[in-house]
């Protein structure tokens, strides 16, 4: 049986609070998150976003997933990811992401946060 994840991401809210240098999404962009045993699941939008969705399984300690969303400016970007969760010292809980876009070419880090 595949092991469970570290935390439960239900019904958390997360911003971006570091974003890569070819990333969009920021601490305007506000994740929804919701979480079925491994499956996890995040409709997203605010800032340069105007609306995304991302999909994914915890594996261990990591959140494998694949992201897609429309820009303000109606362009189609997508990707996938994988994360790592932790605590901040205040006890929110993190992810640090590591992208690979589909569509634009390169990669970058993203620390998500919960608000």
């Amino acid at each position: 049986m595949p092991e469970s994840p570290p935390a439960s991401l239900n019904g958390v809210k997360m911003h971006v609070i570091t974003t890569a240098a070819n990333g969009v999404v920021g601490r305007e962009t506000i994740f929804d998150f919701h979480q079925e045993g491994r499956v996890v699941t995040a409709p997203y939008r605010g800032g340069k976003i105007m609306t995304g969705y991302l999909a994914g399984v915890w594996e261990g300690d990591l959140l494998h997933f694949r992201y897609v969303q429309v820009t303000a400016d109606q362009v189609v970007q997508g990707g996938s990811s994988t994360a790592r969760i932790s605590r901040s010292a205040a006890g929110r809980l993190r992810l640090e992401e590591n992208s690979q876009w589909d569509t634009a070419g390169g990669a970058g880090t993203n620390i998500f946060e919960e608000i």
